[in-house]
C-alpha cells in the first residue's frame, strides 16, 4: 500500500497547479501550502465507532448504551475551517481534482486498519445527481480503490426516494428522513464493507446504509468519511 499511495501523491502533485487552494500562496507540489495544511482541523482522540471527540479514543458512552449498525468510523478532520472550505470546493465548485488528494489523505489513516473487502460509495439521489453531475462520494471511493486495490462496488446500493435535505433536522428526524431510503442489489455474504462519504453529521444515513449492508449479509461495516461534524466545533 506505501508504493501505491506513494503514487498517488504523485499524480497529486501533478494533477494542482502551484498555488495553494485555500490562501493562493505558492503550495510547491501540493495542493495545500504547508500553512494551511497544518492548520486542518485534524480529528483527535475519537470514539472508533462513531468519530465524536473520546478520551484515549475509547467507544463513547452513546455507543455503549445504543451502539450504531455500523462498527468503525474513520474520518480525517472535523468539519470546521478549512475543512468545510475543501469539502465545499469539491462538493459545490467541482473542483474534481481534489477527490485524489482527499483518497490520498484518508489512505494514509486506512493503512493501519483490518482489511476490508469491498469500497461502497454512499449513494447520490437521481436528483442530485443529475443536477450535481457527480457523486462526490463516487469519486473519492474510486480513487481509494486505485490506492488501496481494494474493489469498488459503485452500484451495490443505491437510493430507492429521494430523501428532504437533512440541514437543520433534529436526530430524530433524520432517522425518520433517511429509513427505508437504500437498496441493495447484490449479496455481500460474509464481505467486510468500508463505506464512503463526505461529511458525517448524526450519522442517520450511515447507521441506515449500514443496517441494510448487514441486512445483505456483510459480516463487518465501517465508515470512511472526509469530515466529521462536531456539535459546537
Amino acid at each position: 500500500m506505501p508504493t501505491a499511495i506513494g503514487l498517488g501523491r504523485r499524480l497529486v502533485n501533478a494533477a494542482f497547479p502551484q498555488d495553494c487552494i485555500l490562501c493562493a500562496a505558492p503550495g510547491g507540489s501540493e495542493p495545500l501550502c504547508s500553512g494551511c495544511r497544518s492548520e486542518l482541523p485534524w480529528l483527535g482522540e475519537s470514539c472508533p465507532r462513531c468519530a465524536m471527540p473520546s478520551p484515549g479514543a475509547q467507544v463513547c458512552g452513546t455507543c455503549l448504551r445504543d451502539a450504531p449498525a455500523f462498527d468503525r468510523t474513520v474520518a480525517l478532520w472535523r468539519y470546521a475551517p478549512n475543512a468545510d472550505r475543501l469539502v465545499h470546493a469539491f462538493k459545490y465548485r467541482g473542483r474534481l481534482a481534489l477527490a485524489l488528494f482527499l483518497a490520498s489523505e484518508l489512505a494514509l489513516r486506512i493503512d493501519a486498519l483490518p482489511a476490508v473487502d469491498v469500497i461502497v460509495p454512499m449513494p447520490l439521489a437521481r436528483e442530485r445527481l443529475a443536477e450535481r453531475g457527480f457523486n462526490q462520494a463516487h469519486e473519492v471511493a474510486k480513487r481509494l480503490g486505485r490506492l488501496t486495490r481494494i474493489p469498488v462496488a459503485a452500484r451495490a446500493v443505491r437510493r430507492t426516494r429521494e430523501t428532504a435535505d437533512q440541514t437543520g433536522l433534529d436526530p430524530e428526524a433524520r432517522a425518520r428522513n433517511v429509513r427505508g431510503a437504500f437498496s441493495c442489489d447484490i449479496a455481500l455474504d460474509g464481505r467486510r464493507i468500508a463505506v464512503v462519504d463526505d461529511v458525517m453529521t448524526t450519522g442517520a444515513s450511515l447507521g441506515e446504509l449500514a443496517r441494510l449492508l448487514k441486512r445483505a449479509g456483510a459480516a463487518y461495516v465501517e465508515n470512511w468519511i472526509v469530515a466529521r461534524t462536531i456539535p459546537d466545533a
